[in-house]
This record gives C-alpha cells, structure tokens and sequence, in this order.
C-alpha cells in the first residue's frame, strides 16, 4: 500500500463518488482474496510442501468453472466435466502418496487441506470479480481492496504475538510486498488486456512446473512418481476444462430433417 498510494491515491479520491456505493463488495473481495486467501496460505506453508500448494492451487480454474455455473449461469461443457473428473483423480492420487488407502486412513494433511480451501476462497473471488462489473480501474480496484483488508487485519496484527523482523525475514518481507503484491497483480492485468482472460489463464498451470523447479533447487524438496503422475493428470484435467467446444450438456444435438422432393 505504501508504494501503490502515491501513485493511485489520487484517482481513488477524485471518483470517490462512484467507488463509495461499491464499497460493500469490495470489502468482501478484499475479505476472500487479500485476507483469507493469503492467510491461509501462509498458514498452509508451514505443514505442505511447496509442490503440493502449486498443484492444489492450479485447481483454482476449474474451481471457477464450477462456481460460475449458479453465479454466472454459465453452461457446463462435457470436456469440462471430462476435466473435472480427471483433475480430481489427479489431485486424490498427489494428496494420497499414490496410495489412495492414505487419504482414507489418515485423512489429509492440515497444510493441504488450508491450501485446497484458500483455492476455493480465490475461484470465488474471482467469479464475484466477474460477477460485480464496477466502473473502477483495476489499480482503484486493488487499491481500494488492499486498505480495506489492512483495516480488516490491523486487529489481529496489534493482538497477536510480536514477531521481530531480522536480516533474514526482512527480504521475504520485501518480497511479499512489492513483487508479489504489486508487480505480479499488474503483469497479471497487463496479460489479460493484451491475450485476454482466457489465454491469461493457461499461463497459470505453468506455476506448479515452475514451482517444482524451483523447490528442488531453493528447498530441496524431491518429487516422488506420484507427482508427477497426479500433476500431469491435475494440469491436463485443467487444460481440458478450460476448452471450448462447441457442444454443451445441456445443448441439444440439431436435428436433421429429410427433405423430400417431388419428381
């Protein structure tokens, strides 16, 4: 927020008119996507591996594929469901160690099952995003959405326990600050106004791959054959759903009617 508000203050007070009749929706996006999202997902952190997050947070397409048939009322595609079934296939197999008798008998991880809900806490962000069309630019947006939720976490940040920030965090700190929260929101814009939302969205399933490369080399996290099985089956299942083709569940086969002619 301290590097955004020189440069988008501004414009958010001079249409503070239009933006204050959607302040209520955007105080529940900033609840889902700024608040619980990425709580959640520093909470998830510290009990999953960095591969899993990745491969379970892909999932976050097709999650919004689901959600957008009753918030939308979007149609859903027979590839769609086709993806559907073998995304899950895939995921139960990574979150079972290849052993689905695992999940059964253990259960998942907390790590894991944090991350699973933070995915369906942002596929519904992103659907509510879809759904409340505001006149606002996406920087007022995100702006106006990231004082709210530090409204929302300041309570909690001055009752809980102080941690102090050393040589070592203060990097991760910055990290989290400035790219991941300011450059990768406005590549992410800058890719959906240039290919559009839908091709934008193919680029998400590179993140588990690069994911795992990168957690080899920095955590040194070794992926087993079942990663790669249930991620490849994850990924495909995703690629699958987010096609278009032409015939839907609900769209009747068109009918050919014989026509005949007189001699």
């Amino acid at each position: 927020m301290v590097v955004l508000t020189p440069f988008v203050l501004p414009s958010v007070w001079r249409n503070r008119d239009i933006i204050k009749p959607y302040l209520n929706k955007l105080a529940f996006l900033a609840l889902l996507g700024m608040v619980l999202n990425q709580s959640l997902g520093y909470f998830a952190a510290a009990t999953t591996t960095a591969t899993n997050m990745a491969l379970i947070v892909s999932l976050v397409p097709l999650i919004s594929m689901f959600m957008s048939v009753p918030l939308l009322g979007q149609r859903m595609q027979v590839v769609g469901v086709i993806g559907a079934v073998l995304s899950l296939a895939g995921l139960v197999l990574m979150l079972s160690k290849g052993d689905v008798m695992n999940l059964v008998q253990q259960g998942i991880t907390q790590g894991d099952g944090l991350v699973l809900l933070a995915a369906v806490v942002y596929a519904l962000y992103c659907v509510l995003l879809k759904r409340w069309k505001m006149p606002l630019t996406n920087w007022q947006s995100v702006y106006v959405q990231g004082v709210l939720a530090v409204t929302m976490l300041t309570p909690m940040l001055l009752s809980s326990e102080r941690i102090a920030i050393t040589s070592d965090s203060f990097p991760l700190i910055m990290y989290a600050a400035i790219p991941a929260s300011v450059i990768a929101p406005w590549c992410w814009m800058k890719g959906i106004e240039i290919l559009g939302a839908d091709r934008t969205a193919m680029f998400m399933n590179l993140m588990p791959v690069l994911t795992a490369m990168i957690a080899s080399v920095a955590l040194g996290e070794q992926l087993a054959k079942y990663h790669y099985i249930g991620g490849m089956m994850v990924l495909t299942g995703v690629v699958l759903a987010q096609r278009k083709p032409k015939l839907s569940l609900d769209t009747p086969v068109p009918v050919v009617n014989e026509v005949k002619t007189s001699s």
